[in-house]
């Protein structure tokens, strides 16, 4: 009896899907490297203040200069590290006067354009007239009227983590949606997820959406908001949330969000070249919960999207060399995408295996299609949100008419 019982347990193990290391042609170092944490506080002179003391901030000096103009050093968590230097503070003064405010990158280039708000929530992008970029770009000056209330100033609007969860609580009430966590940050925030779908989970296929592995690409959370919001909302009609099952990891990395990173989690490393070996803890973590989750019920995963930001719009698509579940999907997907949204170029950009990226993991993990999208920093904000929108009903529409023929 105990030999046919070991036996049984040996076909379970060798049946279930597990976790694998993969290669990539790219090799990249992911082990933990040192960081430099900002010093928390209110920084006061020449009657003005300027504070970093909240998540998502980053102010790592600030002096005045001259009678009318201060100045508010951004420095990077450690290097290398990509130009995308994150700048989030508020600044205020006890009269209220107008200020020229230098925006000092040593070693980097201005990139994001400023946006204000009065109390942290809502945000308008710096009328033009009153920002002057060097012609180096290694700096902008910006003028600012301030007073007794403190003026909000950041590189993108803020979704730190406090507010991605109280979003993340708000979908978990719709019946299609449930939310729990992965796991936790090196820190100890909650690395949240999204189950969406109704009825039985088992043997569905599935789609997996994550975002935010680099903190300041606000613009492709926005787009990944604007996408499952779509879902949930026309999933239930359509029949897609029935058909499908769809998992989502909103914030990949809370820490660096939260601690106002260019790019890096705390252990100093981009986690999108860390879909190898996972080095880092909540690439692990989030990676094992999926292959877990999917494991457990027997789904099929067929797409894997992962939403960023650059400095404009563009999809990295895997070559058709690739060949997943669907194949043919990607193009049937954005050429609806480009009809709908009235574009002449869509401006793909597919290519094979290189660095260990996550389009290239969903692919050697599940052979599932892997797409990274990406959305412009200045992005109009109406547009990503049709976008977004507009991507997530082409998704539903090509995975519902063509399942029959990828046997889903």
């Amino acid at each position: 009896m105990k030999k046919y019982l070991l036996i049984f347990l040996l076909i379970l193990s060798a049946c279930s899907p597990k976790l694998k290391r993969h290669k990539f042609p790219t090799k990249v170092d992911t082990t933990t490297r040192p960081i430099s944490y900002q010093e928390k506080k209110t920084f006061s002179v020449g009657g003005v203040m300027a504070s970093n003391d909240f998540p998502a901030a980053r102010l790592n000096d600030f002096k005045q200069l001259n009678d009318s103009t201060f100045e508010a050093t951004i420095l990077p968590e450690n290097e290398p590290i990509n130009p995308s230097p994150w700048y989030a503070f508020r600044i205020w003064s006890e009269e209220k006067e107008k200020i020229y405010l230098k925006l000092n990158y040593p070693g980097y280039q201005h990139r994001y354009y400023p946006k204000l708000s009065k109390e942290g929530d809502y945000w308008q992008p710096l009328d033009s007239m009153d920002i002057e970029v060097a012609d180096d770009t290694s700096s902008a000056t910006l003028k600012l009227t301030i007073g007794k209330q403190p003026l909000w100033v950041a590189a993108q609007e803020i979704e730190d983590h406090k507010r991605v969860g109280e979003w993340v609580n708000e979908m978990a009430q719709h019946r299609a949606v449930t939310a729990g966590a992965a796991g936790s940050s090196v820190q100890g925030r909650s690395l949240y997820f999204m189950d969406m779908g109704y009825r039985e989970k088992r043997k569905k296929p599935t789609v997996i959406i994550i975002s935010r592995q680099h903190p300041p690409e606000v613009t492709g959370f926005l787009a990944m908001k604007a996408f499952v919001e779509t879902i949930v909302k026309e999933g239930t009609d359509n029949g897609f949330l029935t058909k499908y099952r769809v998992l989502v990891y909103p914030m990949m990395n809370p820490d660096g969000v939260d601690l106002g990173h260019y790019r890096h989690n705390t252990g100093g490393i981009d986690m999108n070249r860390d879909w190898a070996f996972y080095h880092q803890p909540e690439v692990r973590q989030v990676v094992e919960h999926m292959v877990s989750q999917t494991g457990e019920y027997k789904n099929k995963v067929v797409l894997g999207l992962d939403f960023h930001s650059t400095y404009h719009d563009v999809y990295y698509t895997n070559d058709e060399s690739l060949r997943s579940w669907i194949p043919g999907f990607t193009k049937d997907w954005l050429s609806r995408v480009e009809k709908e949204l009235g574009l002449e170029d869509i401006n793909e950009q597919p290519s094979g295996l290189g660095a260990p990226v996550s389009k290239g993991w969903f692919y050697q993990q599940f052979r599932a299609e892997g797409i990274t999208y990406e959305i412009g920093d200045d992005t109009p904000r109406d547009f990503i949100q049709r976008k977004g929108e507009i991507s997530a009903r082409a998704m539903m529409e090509v995975l519902m008419s063509r399942a029959e023929e990828w046997r889903l």
